[in-house]
């Protein structure tokens, strides 16, 4: 909850007290500690909103070991993406924002029970759609649309292969790329291919000593586009299971989560050799996707596009939700004091469901 604690005596509005998770720095998911902290009212350009839905991703657990790229010093509070209800704008702000229901990606900073934001970063959720099925595709379906649409630029008769088909990202991109009229194969434990099978897709295990030649013998010719969370060796497999003309969309290097060197250390040579790659005589295409590309600096031109292009995309995706044309994946929910054991979840190998992993202020 948030609570009003006191009037700022310049404006006369009230100042909020939020709750928030802090990670002090390298630690394990106990590590995590609860603080409260007084946020002014809103400045010019800032909306006030009162948290409903936030979630545990992969980026929380690479920052809670100092391994995701660009991420800020310790101590900070996580959250990549969050949804909420207006409650105050500042100056500048459409006062018609008060009261609505609005999705956010926020990298950090999420995992709060009220956040002032720049109102220009705002997407309306839709009427008819709750805080927790929203907050399963901010990140995930805006990373899984873009991924599909605007990197590989899949069409209806295409052959994919989607790693960690079970995953956040997975699930979601499994869904676009049916809807698409793609044909999916996707790797992931044994225990989740029936759900896969129910979503359309043609499930391989991943851990698969012969993992090359069981998708080998569904797509003789290769595939189309390959979407790979793992990076390191898996990439390189998934740039030969690519047909003439395939794309590569390299998204994440999840299996050097658990290094222990210098996080740049793992991106350099994974960036070297898609470059590589697209500079040999060949029709093939590699790429790393990176959902804050072309964001430039607050109050740029860049930002400006950005920000357009994830409304558009999240909206797009939110109406597909709205539609039924996918559905909401949610694992479990925590509350906001819990994140401790939401993380410990999301992290565990014997995890079991599928979806997003909730946390409810």
């Amino acid at each position: 909850m948030t609570e009003t604690s006191a009037t700022d005596e310049a404006t006369g509005k009230s100042t909020v007290t939020a709750t928030e998770v802090v990670l002090p720095g390298k630690v394990a998911p106990s590590g995590l500690r609860l603080a409260r902290r007084e946020l002014p009212p809103p400045a010019a350009g800032q909306a006030l909103v009162r948290v409903e839905s936030t979630a545990v991703s992969f980026a929380e657990s690479a920052m809670r070991r100092g391994r995701y790229y660009g991420q800020p010093t310790f101590p900070f509070v996580p959250g990549y993406d969050l949804v909420g209800v207006v409650e105050a704008v500042g100056s500048g702000v459409d006062s018609a924002l008060l009261g609505r229901r609005v999705a956010a990606l926020t990298k950090t900073g999420g995992w709060t029970t009220a956040a002032l934001l720049p109102a220009a970063d705002l997407v309306d959720v839709p009427d008819g759609i709750g805080p927790d099925e929203a907050e399963t595709l901010i990140v995930n379906g805006l990373t899984a649309y873009q991924m599909l649409h605007r990197s590989a630029k899949v069409r209806a008769g295409q052959t994919v292969l989607v790693t960690g088909a079970a995953g956040g990202v997975g699930s979601v991109l499994v869904q676009l790329a049916r809807d698409a009229g793609a044909r999916v194969i996707g790797t992931a434990n044994p225990r989740h291919h029936e759900a896969l099978r129910a979503l359309g897709v043609e499930p391989v295990d991943y851990r698969d000593p012969e993992l090359a030649a069981r998708i080998r013998e569904l797509a003789p010719d290769g595939v189309d586009a390959v979407f790979d969370h793992l990076g390191g060796a898996s990439v390189s497999l998934s740039y030969r299971l690519l047909n003439r003309t395939g794309t590569l969309v390299s998204y994440s290097i999840a299996a050097a989560l658990d290094d222990t060197r210098p996080v740049l250390l793992d991106f350099l040579p994974l960036l070297a050799k898609l470059a590589f790659w697209n500079h040999l005589p060949t029709r093939r295409h590699a790429s790393f996707y990176d959902i804050w590309a072309g964001a430039g600096k607050p109050d740029s031109a860049g930002r400006e596009a950005f920000r357009a292009r994830t409304r558009t995309d999240l909206t797009h995706v939110f109406g597909l939700l709205r539609d039924g044309v996918l559905t909401a994946k949610i694992a479990a929910r925590f509350s906001l004091t819990e994140a401790a054991e939401a993380m410990e979840l999301a992290e565990s190998s014997s995890r079991t469901a599928v979806g997003k992993i909730i946390l409810v202020p």
